[in-house]
């Protein structure tokens, strides 16, 4: 439903459609200002076919929390003997047409309370005007569904001494010292005050290109008394920056490894853990400006444009602007951003407990896609009325559970409280044993409840001597946990089977077997030839198949031969069922088979020729598999086979294969290729040359051998001659044989 709505004329209106859905409505004026009311139906859910979806139904309680449209019926004489209890569970309509009173029939209803609901403002000049009601509801549903740069250490910041106070560059004569984050200015109304303030800063610096813009932005959302935040504005944050941002893990490398903890850490306006604490994560920031209705704006430069659109997607209620190179487009690019903000309106929640779903359908003009996170209205204008359709499902039993429903950006919330009702109010006989139950046990929901060694649907069978696990077991199949397959009652260790919902009878020693599961033809069970028993059709006379879809014939499985699949198949629905490795149509060709020529080798050898490792017992190896011939020439045409016997010999045969697997006719060549046998003369005289020729051979190599060896030696002994070097000074020892004798007083005259 759309509908505009004049600013000063909202009033609480109460509208239905549909007994059983849920609506949200807001509506908005000039001021981003809403109002809320959330109706609860019959059921809290949007369904149209009403439906009991069983599954294993032992008690109301299981009927009830088997799906929304569930009942049970609690009259005595519902079921009969031996029927299961399961048919007490079932749609209203279906009760009352197997005819259960309507008195007797148990349907917790759904229930809704407003435990809080203050008026609308009628005018929003308040402090804290009322801009979503009501504020609290109770359901009980069925179950079934400022400034910044960077952290002051390196590697961000250059901590030299002289570069902390003043990080710019030499030529910035304007410039203050490094920091975290500073607040400036708490919220004012004052424009002069906002413009000296903006006018008195200065420019800082860092080493790398990032900023902490996540600090900051953290510290600003969290801090809300000393930012000053008012619990009934409009909140919204204004990022201007030219660089990128650092976030959660870039700590590390400055060695800061605490995580942020996400709380306020602000002293005489600087924040106080910047170089403590690591940089928040983007899933956190996202969390804290939601939590804290903050919108974000990002009015950033081109060249980090595309960096704010991605961390914009993961933020929800945000918008990314580009601001021009002098930034003089700063003023109408956050109007824009402002518009586009105000006119989007997103319902979600929070603190959603487990087994619970919201689906949200936006009714608006222009509406985003049902969800079941939130609801999405774009482009909504001011005064108009635009509503959701919400459901919300509980899946399980559940007591006292409570979640949030809220338009992002605003700080009214409605909070549900939840519970489920799963007990059935059957409002029993008081007496603890009833004569419906044999006077052995007490009445619940129309069912009984046995005394302690009675067991049965009317606790009729004493279990006696025996111990009633044993009873029980003897009633599960391959030791199986359920009894009699869930389709009947133990009684007395035997099994009682219940009927069917069509009337049939359940069968078979476990209640395993019924006649209404078989394979169906044509969508007729057995194709209408047959009767179906336990899970198999049987069919008539003159029909076969597994749903008894076929004529019993034969005639698209007989060969030219007048065989069956040539006997190697066997013929179900007009169509040949060859045995392992044998082709349709009809059997003739085996693929997967071994080769004949190899495998009736040793039959051929001994039928052709009386020879080979069957000879002694031809007749029973092989007689029987294989009819053969003796021929001059070939008249079968099939390939011819050649295989070397055990003689040596080549044999040439060739196979027909007959009605049957193994089978055979058989040409066999008569004359058989064999080698003429070796020269007993060639074979000595070659043998004794041979052995004379090697023994030659090796005389000359023990030769030659010995001839290297000698000439080896002889020329180290020349190589030692040249190197030896013989004395020139004469023997002191050596006696010459020559003796002089001078006469000393010849004068030589």
């Amino acid at each position: 439903m759309v509908e505009s709505l004049h600013p000063d004329s909202v009033q609480h209106q109460l509208l239905t459609t549909d007994e059983n859905c849920i609506f949200l409505l807001l509506d908005m004026d000039p001021c981003l200002l809403f109002f809320l009311l959330l109706l609860i139906g019959r059921n809290g859910l949007c369904q149209q076919a009403e439906v009991c979806l069983k599954s294993v139904i032992n008690s109301c309680e299981d009927c009830i929390r088997s799906g929304p449209y569930c009942m049970w019926c609690k009259d005595l004489n519902f079921t009969k003997s031996g029927e299961q209890e399961t048919v007490r569970c079932d749609t209203k309509a279906k009760l009352i047409e197997r005819g259960c009173k309507t008195e007797d029939i148990i349907f917790p209803e759904d229930s809704k309370q407003i435990d809080k609901e203050d008026p609308l403002s009628e005018s929003f000049n308040q402090e804290k005007p009322v801009q979503l009601s009501p504020q609290k509801i109770s359901l009980k549903l069925r179950p079934g569904f400022g400034a910044f740069v960077d952290k002051t250490v390196l590697p961000y910041t250059n901590t030299n001494k002289e570069k902390l106070q003043k990080p710019c560059d030499e030529n910035d004569q304007q410039c203050q010292a490094a920091f975290g984050y500073r607040h400036v200015l708490n919220m004012t109304s004052s424009e002069t005050q906002f413009k000296e303030k903006v006018t008195e800063q200065f420019i800082s610096g860092n080493l790398d290109s990032p900023e902490g813009s996540l600090d900051a932005m953290m510290q600003a959302a969290v801090c809300g008394d000393k930012i000053g935040w008012r619990n009934s504005s409009t909140r919204l944050i204004v990022l201007t920056t030219d660089a990128g941002f650092h976030m959660a893990g870039d700590g590390k490398l400055a060695g800061i490894l605490e995580p942020s903890d996400e709380q306020c850490h602000m002293e005489n306006r600087r924040y106080t853990k910047s170089i403590d604490m690591d940089y928040p994560s983007v899933g956190q920031l996202a969390m804290q400006l939601e939590k804290n209705n903050i919108q974000p704006i990002f009015a950033v430069t081109e060249n980090v444009a595309n960096v704010y659109k991605e961390l914009s997607e993961m933020i929800p209620k945000s918008e990314v602007g580009v601001l021009s190179s002098d930034s003089k487009n700063v003023v109408e690019l956050i109007k824009t951003a402002y518009n586009s903000l105000s006119s989007k309106v997103t319902l979600t929640h929070d603190n959603l407990p487990d087994n619970v779903r919201v689906i949200y359908t936006p009714k608006c003009k222009d509406a985003g896609q049902p969800g079941n996170s939130e609801g999405v209205c774009n482009n909504v204008k001011p005064g108009e009325k635009i509503s959701f359709d919400v459901t919300v499902t509980a899946e399980s039993c559940m007591n006292d559970k409570s979640f949030t429903i809220r338009p992002l950006g605003i700080k009214d919330t409605l909070t549900v409280s939840l519970s489920t009702n799963c007990d059935c109010e059957c409002k029993d006989p008081e007496d603890s044993i009833h004569s419906h139950c044999k006077g052995k046990g007490r009445v619940k929901c129309g069912i009984c409840s046995c005394s302690e060694g009675y067991v049965g649907q009317f606790c009729e069978c004493s279990i006696g001597d025996k111990d009633k696990r044993s009873l029980r077991a003897s009633c599960q199949r391959n030791n199986g946990t359920m009894e009699c397959e869930g389709r009947g009652d133990c009684v007395c260790g035997r099994c009682q089977c219940h009927t069917t919902e069509s009337g049939s009878s359940y069968h078979g020693d476990y209640c395993e077997c019924d006649n209404e599961h078989c394979e169906k033809f044509q969508n007729k069970l057995c194709g209408g030839t047959g009767k179906c028993n336990c899970g198999r059709c049987e069919c008539n006379a003159g029909y076969e198949g597994s749903a008894c879809q076929c004529k019993v014939s034969e005639e698209a499985c007989r060969t030219l031969n007048d065989t069956v699949c040539f006997g190697r198949g066997t013929c179900k629905c007009n169509r040949c069922e060859c045995k392992e490795g044998y082709q349709r149509p009809q059997c003739q060709l085996c693929l997967g088979c071994p080769d004949p020529c190899q495998t009736k080798l040793n039959c051929i050898e001994c039928l052709g020729f009386d020879s080979g490792p069957f000879k002694k017992n031809c007749s029973v190896a092989c007689r029987k598999s294989i009819y053969h011939e003796m021929v001059d020439q070939f008249t079968i045409p099939d390939k011819q086979c050649l295989q070397k016997d055990t003689e040596g010999c080549w044999i040439k045969f060739k196979l027909d294969q007959l009605v049957r697997e193994d089978n055979y006719k058989a040409e066999i060549l008569k004359q058989r290729d064999c080698p003429e046998p070796p020269s007993v003369v060639a074979i000595i005289g070659g043998s004794i040359a041979s052995v004379a020729l090697i023994g030659i051979l090796l005389l000359m190599l023990i030769k030659l051998l010995l001839y290297m060896k000698d000439l080896k030696e002889f020329r180290k002994f020349e190589n030692e001659k040249k190197k030896s070097k013989w004395a020139e000074a004469d023997n002191p020892l050596f006696q010459n044989a020559t003796t002089t004798v001078t006469n000393p007083t010849f004068t030589g005259e």
